[in-house]
């Protein structure tokens, strides 16, 4: 993947996948005119990255349908790739696409900036790395649990609200909500009576199952108002099945991406409707906050403390972190790799990741006497995570040029 370089291409360009695989940066004509029409405004901010991350999250958060969204969407886009290649691996057995997992993970930018304190040490970018990954985690892991359970399987494990949620979500009426609610409750009911104990997998209810929850459903009927009429076995198995279908829509829903075509339209996109109310005090007072010397010189002392704490890793700890940083390995490859079993690998990358963030700690309460509170240690592990990112990212990158 090519690395963005200018701040018109960071924050005004999108990713482009083809055949599953990164095909190239795409300009938003919109975003582009505005950030480079700001830039002219400014031009001692041509290379400042971080300023910009920080003046558009804190335009967000004053005006969240604004051109703010855009330009944070396109900055994270790297970021966000990223984290989805690393984390999909993880599920293997799902064969999951990139690029869906990509839109799923990219979907979720207001969620993260909602997250994310601009005026805390680590940036944007680092609580995204952290973000983007175990948002794309929990969606493949709700997937692969629901792709393994069948409909009975699902309707017994969903939750009364859960299915209420995913009835209104697709338009049903209260009345059949009511009526499909209580087959639901019958089912469940008489599912986990007729159930033997030997059988362990969730099949489709036998006639007799079938019999009970029909017997179950016809009894309580007459507790609703007004009182509902008698059923059979083929109704409730259709209404049944109608709440498995749309339970699973609603729990695993396909994303769209602000870059979709308008509907019914052949030109522009769903992101030109966000209007762009940028304040222009909100821009000075950034530029007068601007610290950019003095943050350099932290980030340097940071870098040169990590290396340090790095070499007085164990040689195997020091390996570890390159297996699985550099090499992309996750830890049960290392873990075949290396002959030992994958819990001591978990066990050792965490020590090791231990070891560096004491490390940076004890500097910021000696350096920045900062307190080592709950929130902070939060945000020095993922300024620590994508420091590892980057070193051994960089360290490839080297050995790739020396070869």
């Amino acid at each position: 993947m090519r690395t963005r370089q200018s701040i018109v291409e960071m924050f005004a360009t999108f990713l482009q996948f083809e055949a599953e695989h990164f095909n190239g940066w795409v300009y938003d004509a919109k975003l582009r005119r505005n950030i480079q029409n700001l830039l002219l405004q400014i031009p001692q901010t041509q290379s400042a990255e971080n300023f910009w991350a920080i003046y558009w999250h804190k335009a967000w958060q004053t005006q969240p349908n604004s051109l703010a969204l855009g330009h944070l969407s396109a900055y994270l886009q790297e970021t966000c790739y990223w984290a989805v290649k690393r984390t999909i691996p993880q599920f293997a057995s799902l064969q999951s696409s990139l690029s869906d997992c990509f839109q799923i993970a990219i979907a979720q930018v207001p969620k993260i900036l909602k997250g994310c304190d601009p005026n805390q040490k680590a940036s944007l970018k680092s609580y995204s790395t952290v973000a983007f990954g175990n948002i794309i985690r929990d969606a493949l892991r709700q997937k692969q649990e629901i792709d393994y359970a069948n409909d009975w399987a699902l309707l017994l494990k969903l939750s009364r609200k859960r299915l209420q949620e995913a009835l209104q979500n697709a338009g049903v009426t209260d009345k059949i909500i009511t009526r499909y609610l209580l087959a639901w409750k019958s089912f469940t009911d008489g599912y986990i009576l007729g159930k033997s104990p030997g059988v362990r997998k969730l099949q489709r209810p036998d006639q007799d199952t079938w019999d009970t929850i029909t017997q179950f459903y016809n009894r309580d009927r007459l507790t609703l108002n007004p009182p509902e009429i008698e059923c059979n076995a083929e109704t409730l198995e259709k209404w049944l099945v109608f709440c498995a279908k749309h339970a699973r829509a609603y729990l695993y829903p396909v994303v769209s991406s602000l870059n979709l075509p308008k509907l019914g339209q052949t030109e522009g996109e769903l992101q030109d409707d966000l209007a762009d109310n940028a304040h222009e005090s909100l821009l000075a007072s950034l530029i007068d906050q601007e610290e950019a010397e003095t943050q350099k010189n932290q980030q340097i002392e940071i870098h040169n403390l990590l290396i340090t704490a790095l070499g007085k890793l164990t040689p195997q700890s020091q390996q570890l972190l390159q297996l699985y940083y550099q090499q992309g390995l996750i830890q049960q490859q290392i873990a075949q790799q290396q002959q030992i079993q994958q819990y001591q690998v978990s066990r050792q990358l965490a020590k090791a990741r231990e070891s560096l963030l004491l490390a940076i700690t004890k500097w910021g309460q000696e350096t920045m006497h900062i307190s080592p509170t709950s929130n902070v240690v939060k945000y020095i592990s993922v300024v620590l995570e994508e420091w590892l990112q980057n070193y051994f990212r960089n360290l490839e990158s080297h050995s790739s040029e020396e070869k």
